[in-house]
């Protein structure tokens, strides 16, 4: 990881900067504010703006990207952009078509980097989870390799640079990197990363295939209702996050990050706060000791804060188990 120029060079030859600008809010959050805080986290330095489908904000997050070029803030080739394939859309017939609902939403040519969300597959539709007349969800059944040929031939059609997976365990990470005339290995695989959490088997593998390992959730969570365990503990109060903080003289956000960055994981930082969103550009500048990245490695208690309870008893769940 070339922290010095903030980036990571991808198994396909393109740079992801390994501080991202995670978008998702909660169902609370006010309207437009998606669009008012990702032009604050370019303003800020980030370049590098996290989105998907489901999170229903493209139109507000390509609003601010296309604002800030236009007014010479920065370029296109400035900005990498990930958006995510939604888990209604993973037959192989319906992923183009997904992306480039998403491009229009956008006004975008292209996104950087295209990812399966999940790799449990929803019966296909315009709701996000479908269900029954009974209120269960209802699952599809579909081979995650023809879904992977359809995001391969996104890449060969121009609409995105790279392609990769979210909340794959390493199993099914195999099953792409097995699958016969594979074309394009995934760059990346995004997961809830945390020093709760740290995925340490998860990262070994994955860097043992030239995989990046993306964090999302790496300063805990927004404790959503709909995908969040409420009991679980809240991570930046940890003792030991905040004796580092003090140390250092940082926030225990910024301990958190630095601690992904120092590990070679891409983490993504979430705020609607323009002091936070500055703040968090501050990762760059100290370095955490040895000492203190054992700390944080003694931390890891594989507390999970997205359960997505809605997954249980699907073979494909993503969330029951670390590797």
């Amino acid at each position: 990881m070339d922290l010095k120029r903030r980036c990571l060079k991808l198994n396909d030859g393109h740079f992801i900067p390994v501080l991202g600008y995670g978008t998702y809010a909660t169902s609370e959050a006010p309207k437009g504010k998606p669009e008012e805080a990702t032009k604050l986290a370019i303003d800020a330095g980030f370049r590098h703006i996290d989105s998907a489908y489901v999170y229903d904000n493209e139109e507000e997050v390509g609003q601010a990207i296309r604002s800030k070029i236009a007014d010479g803030i920065v370029k296109r080739e400035d900005i990498f952009y990930t958006s995510k394939l939604w888990a209604t859309f993973l037959r192989p017939e319906l992923v183009r078509p997904a992306l480039e609902k998403s491009l229009k939403k956008l006004q975008l040519d292209y996104v950087d980097l295209y990812i399966i969300h999940n790799p449990m597959a929803l019966k296909p539709g315009e709701e996000i989870l479908p269900t029954d007349e009974h209120g269960k969800v209802m699952f599809d059944t579909v081979d995650l390799c023809a879904t992977w040929e359809a995001l391969e031939k996104c890449k060969d059609a121009g609409l995105v640079k790279s392609i990769g997976v979210s909340n794959f365990n390493r199993r099914q990470l195999e099953r792409i990197l097995n699958k016969p005339g594979l074309k394009y290995k995934p760059v990346c695989n995004q997961v809830e990363c945390h020093p709760y959490l740290n995925q340490s088997k998860l990262l070994d593998f994955c860097k043992s295939k030239d995989i990046v390992l993306v964090a999302y959730s790496a300063l805990g969570s927004t404790r959503d209702k709909r995908w969040v365990d409420q009991s679980s503990p809240v991570l930046l109060d940890d003792p030991v996050l905040g004796a580092l903080a003090k140390k250092h003289k940082r926030t225990p956000a910024l301990i958190a990050l630095r601690y992904q960055l120092q590990r070679g994981v891409v983490v993504l930082a979430k705020s609607c706060n323009e002091k936070r969103i500055k703040e968090n550009m501050q990762v760059f500048e100290f370095q955490l000791t040895s000492d203190d990245m054992k700390a944080l490695d003694g931390l890891n208690r594989n507390v999970r804060y997205f359960t997505a309870a809605y997954g249980t008893g699907n073979p494909n769940y993503p969330f029951s188990e670390e590797y």
